[in-house]
């Protein structure tokens, strides 16, 4: 099975993400376009293992296997819970429904080290290329305001809105270049203050719910062994208890 194939036909959850899903698009503005795929599980039997993501097939199209969209989000990736979270879902059959409901087992206080960390990462790059260039790059250090605004307000919270609502505006002069540089990096700075001054009393808890989250692909696994596989009666006799003889 092709990875266009794997995308095509097993798609479970697919989202629109960018600044379509932040509310900052305009009319130059791609459509960026996010899913998980499902991989059948004959296909983790083999050698061979189906890929753990897919480019395409379409032009900004980027996908995930379920495993690893999962194993990305417990860990708190900034990119893969945002994709939790899009306003615009275009796609979600029973599978990814039921992954939607688990958006909330994925979030923990780890998010403070995940997105401060990525964020001061983008900053020193924003930062690298303006020296070397003499000019920020203006679009970039917009959707770093924006994502140390939804870490800190996730952090206040306990909940992951990725829209930006009113400060649409204010963040779309920064992209045009119409703030001053000091002020944009000030910016910066007193969000991750603001962060960090939010992580130590969050509603977020310790760790995410890793226990619930492999259930769900454990189950997962199995219904798509019983749907695509001459290996029915052994997954009912291990999904039962009984074990393989």
């Amino acid at each position: 099975m092709s990875p266009e194939e794997l995308v095509r036909d097993h798609t479970i959850y697919s989202c629109v993400m960018g600044s379509r899903a932040f509310g900052l698009a305009t009319e130059e503005s791609d459509t960026d376009r996010r899913g998980v795929f499902l991989a059948p599980t004959s296909l983790q039997w083999r050698f061979d293992k189906p890929p753990t993501h897919v480019e395409g097939p379409a032009d900004e199209q980027f996908s995930w296997e379920l495993e690893r969209f999962c194993d990305l989000a417990l860990r708190a990736n900034p990119n893969i819970l945002e994709c939790l979270h899009s306003p615009l879902v275009e796609h979600a059959d029973t599978t990814g429904r039921e992954l939607l409901s688990l958006r909330a087992a994925f979030l923990s206080r780890q998010v403070h080290a995940t997105f401060v960390r990525y964020a001061a990462g983008q900053r020193r790059k924003l930062e690298a290329h303006t020296r070397l260039h003499g000019a920020p790059r203006w679009k970039h250090a917009m959707h770093l305001l924006r994502l140390l605004t939804s870490c800190r307000d996730l952090l206040r919270t306990g909940e992951l809105v990725i829209d930006v609502g009113d400060e649409r505006e204010r963040l779309l002069s920064v992209r045009r270049g119409e703030v001053p540089w000091p002020d944009v990096t000030a910016w910066m700075a007193r969000l991750a203050d603001e962060a960090d001054e939010a992580a130590a009393g969050s509603p977020l808890p310790p760790e995410p719910d890793r226990s619930r989250v492999e259930d769900f692909l454990h189950r997962t696994r199995l219904r798509s062994a019983l749907e695509t596989g001459p290996y029915d009666e052994v997954v009912q006799r291990v999904e039962s208890g009984g074990g393989v003889r």
